[in-house]
């Protein structure tokens, strides 16, 4: 196997996430404990492995150089949100089309399925550390699973093979007022999006539940 070669399958191994590095003081709500949050992010670890072994296998790019970063980042979120209530009883997923939150508490609504509520756990991923972004201003339990990859334009930059690996897991109850709303320019087609504020980032990092050993708080 050439060098490069090597530097690909060695970047379809994701480091694995390891339950000392979570934090036993952080408090999630409706039953979830920082095992379950292990549990379901190993879940992920092995879904992104074998996807990425056998596209290796077929001269395929990597899951995460092949799709767009968007995609892919929301693609990690419902992976969390289908696989969290395989380990906690206490929540489940929200079966209504794009409802919110992800996960609501189980039994609370019928058929597990409400539009919109308060209740529950809104989950997103992102490869950024800060400035996490939703559609609107709300007062919801945010976790947000933050993460290090590839993407697609790295091999155009010169940007070597790596693997896929979480940095970080925060989560608190946020309010309205711990977002904004993002402008955007008179030539932008982008959705407009809210962002959290340093306020709901201060919360958030107060109740860290993972951070990967190198990652300084």
């Amino acid at each position: 196997m050439i060098p490069e070669e090597q530097a690909e399958y060695a970047a379809c191994n994701p480091d694995p996430v390891k339950i000392e590095h979570f934090n036993p003081n952080a408090v999630i709500p409706h039953g979830v404990t920082i095992e379950h949050v292990h549990a379901a992010m190993t879940d992920f670890i092995s879904f992104i492995q074998m996807i990425n072994v056998r596209l290796h296998e077929s001269g395929t790019p990597r899951f995460e150089s092949m799709l767009m970063p968007a995609n892919f980042s929301s693609i990690v979120g419902e992976f969390m949100t289908a696989n969290l209530p395989k380990h906690c009883s206490g929540i489940v997923k929200n079966h209504f089309h794009n409802g919110h939150p992800d996960m609501l508490p189980a039994g609370r609504f019928p058929n597990d399925s409400v539009q919109y509520a308060h209740e529950g756990i809104e989950v997103k991923a992102s490869r950024y550390l800060k400035s996490w972004q939703g559609h609107n201003p709300e007062n919801i339990w945010l976790m947000v699973f933050m993460f290090d990859g590839n993407r697609p334009v790295d091999e155009t930059k010169g940007v070597p093979p790596k693997p896929f690996r979480f940095l970080r897991v925060v989560g608190a109850q946020l309010e309205e007022s711990d977002w904004k709303f993002a402008g955007r320019s008179s030539t932008s087609r982008r959705t407009i999006t809210a962002s959290v504020t340093d306020s709901g980032y201060q919360k958030m990092m107060a109740n860290w539940i993972y951070n990967a050993p190198d990652m300084p708080l």
